[in-house]
């Protein structure tokens, strides 16, 4: 895979640990008040049947106490921002890796201009033959 590709597949690595990330925080972060002013939100509604009210405080009274490094949520932004910084560094080598011009701007837009105009001969002669080829049917 040439450097450009890599560096595109990496950029599409970062937007992509870079969104995960952000999910996730905003996922698991806990409730965060506003402001002391801010209104209390409504109770909710009760529920409609016995049985599910039931459920609810069977769950309420037994809430998991195992935490796995997964919903660690003290932990969690740490993992995410150093795959995101390890990610990063990965794009930074790549970038590295990409060889130096020499002479400037003026140098490359000069080359371009080179390669545009074998190009176009180029393409002018693949033309040629292509006529000649219908010709010969």
């Amino acid at each position: 895979m040439d450097i450009i590709s890599q560096l595109q597949e990496q950029v599409n690595t970062i937007a992509s640990i870079a969104f995960n990330t952000f999910g996730t925080l905003q996922r698991d972060a806990p409730p965060v008040r506003l402001s002391p002013n801010y209104p209390e939100p409504p109770a909710p509604a009760p529920a409609p049947t016995a049985a599910a009210n039931a459920n609810a405080n069977a769950a309420a009274a037994n809430p998991t106490t195992e935490e796995s490094p997964n919903n660690n949520i003290s932990e969690t932004p740490k993992l995410l921002s150093a795959e995101l910084v390890k990610a990063a560094k990965q794009f930074d080598a790549l970038v590295a890796a990409l060889p130096f011009s020499e002479g400037g701007e003026e140098a490359q837009l000069k080359k371009i201009a080179e390669l545009q105009a074998e190009n176009d001969l180029v393409g002018q002669e693949l033309q040629k033959q292509l006529e000649a080829a219908v010709d010969v049917d």
